[in-house]
Parts: C-alpha cells; structure tokens; sequence
C-alpha cells in the first residue's frame, strides 16, 4: 500500500460517483495488495420468459442434456449464451 485512501462522506450517489471517477487508485494501491474475494449469494440479474416450442424439441434437448447431465433449462440457456454472446 503507497498511502491510506480517505473516503470523505457522500451526499449522494452522483458525489460519489464523482470522487470514484476522478481517482487513480494506483497511487494507493499495489498490485500486491489485491486479494481474492467471494461473493456466493450474488446472481446474475435474469427475467423469465415464456417460449413455445414443439414437444419433440424439448424432448430432444432433455436427452441431449440429460447425456451431459446439466438441467435442460441450463442447455439452452448455454446454448442461447454462445449463439448470441460469442464474438
């Protein structure tokens, strides 16, 4: 650690914003100094939706996931992910 980080009392969420965006924490900080951290309980913010799909569809998406031993749900949603996230 180079020097102690001071934070002052924000009025509000736009100060705050403010102080962390005009700072550079390398000059208070190592590489070093970073340590792991866990955060079990957070969860990517989802929505549910409806879809209708033909039954021999989920049929064959149940096996396929059933085979790689993952919810079906999980499958498709992987599926989804890589389709339309890939590069």
């Amino acid at each position: 650690m180079k020097k102690p980080l001071k934070l002052p009392k924000f009025k509000n969420e736009d100060e705050e914003r403010d102080f962390w965006a005009k700072i550079n924490l390398a000059d208070y900080y190592e590489p070093s100094d970073a340590q792991p951290v866990s955060f079990p309980n957070l969860k990517p913010t989802t929505k549910p939706i409806s879809i209708r799909l033909p039954e021999y569809l989920i049929n064959r998406i149940k096996e396929e996931a059933n085979q790689i031993n993952i919810p079906y749900q999980a499958l498709i949603k992987d599926t989804l992910r890589s389709r339309f996230l890939a590069g």
